[in-house]
């Protein structure tokens, strides 16, 4: 490859549930494109981030945590990792290195090496105090499997991201931009104004409502001003209603507030939003609900 040649690829970033993937992509696209939380299973869809510099365009696409398909929707979120597998030019295995490698990696580590040419990630690092641990845990990893490269990073600090960028595009091959440059993501506002009051759930309720929450845009209406939006929480039990809306409504008017003015900033106009919470028992084994939060049936017709 000569130093003048373009590169573009796409770039799937897996890995286990909680390995900081979603914070990693957005440090790596320098904005905010996929939400986080403490829980495992954030990400519920793959999440497209496009980073463009002058010698490279890299598209990672962000992925659910390889786990365990118990549910309906567990198995389509899996199905969406099996699918981000498919026809990438390279595969993020990330890790946390603060924690010891386990038989579930072992199995996840499988799983994703059928793609082809894998780097592996040690992400979390400003969370191992002797940094010396990280030559062993490297080693463990590649005698699991021979990674094309490793790459220490700390996603939440964003350190190390300039060098997992430029070991990206090393490995990448030539060709022109696939996207305008302007380009950050593939997802529809609607679906990130769902996200966003999805991810100040989690940040409120903690434990007590884990993911038995989908968010799902009932009307939005935009002017040069102002948008207006309605949004409707489902949950699976009336206890879970209960928590979410609180000691008279408090918990609910909270998530609304913080999902505002977060919404505020995105759009660059004064949000009114509205908030309901609705029970819907097992969602989550419901072909057709699931297919209603799924962010590419807020597309038209042609990119279902």
């Amino acid at each position: 490859m000569s130093g003048e040649a373009h590169c573009a690829g796409f770039v799937s970033i897996t890995g286990r549930p909680n390995a900081g993937k979603s914070t990693l992509l957005n440090a790596l696209v320098g904005e905010k494109v996929a939400i986080t939380a403490h829980q495992p299973q954030t990400t519920r869809s793959a999440i497209k981030g496009v980073v463009t510099t002058p010698a490279a365009q890299i598209v990672f696409v962000d992925t659910p945590g390889i786990h365990k398909s118990d549910s309906l929707f567990n198995k389509r979120m899996m199905d969406t990792v099996r699918g981000a597998l498919e026809q990438v030019d390279l595969v993020l295995y990330v890790t946390d290195a603060a924690r010891p490698v386990t038989e579930q990696d072992e199995q996840a580590i499988g799983a994703v090496t059928k793609a082809g040419k894998v780097i592996l990630v040690l992400n979390k690092v400003d969370l191992v105090e002797d940094k010396r641990l990280l030559l062993p845990l490297t080693e463990t990893y590649l005698k699991i499997w021979p990674f094309a490269d490793t790459v220490p990073v700390s996603a939440r600090k964003r350190d190390g991201i300039e060098e997992l960028k430029r070991v990206v595009i090393s490995h990448l091959p030539e060709g022109p931009p696939l996207f305008p440059n302007d380009y950050l993501t593939d997802q529809p506002m609607r679906f990130i104004a769902a996200e966003i009051i999805r991810e100040r759930i989690l940040f409120t309720a903690r434990q007590e409502v884990p993911h038995a929450v989908a968010v799902l845009i009932d009307q939005w209406e935009e002017g040069p001003k102002l948008v207006k939006i309605a949004a409707t929480i489902h949950v699976e039990r009336p206890g879970q209603k209960v928590i979410l809306i609180g000691a008279k409504g408090q918990t609910l008017k909270k998530i609304g507030s913080e999902a505002r003015q977060e919404l505020e900033r995105r759009l660059e106009r004064k949000v009114f939003l509205s908030l309901f919470v609705k029970v819907k028992p097992d969602w989550r084994e419901d072909p057709s609900f699931l297919h209603a939060v799924d962010w590419r049936s807020m597309l038209g017709s042609e990119d279902k």
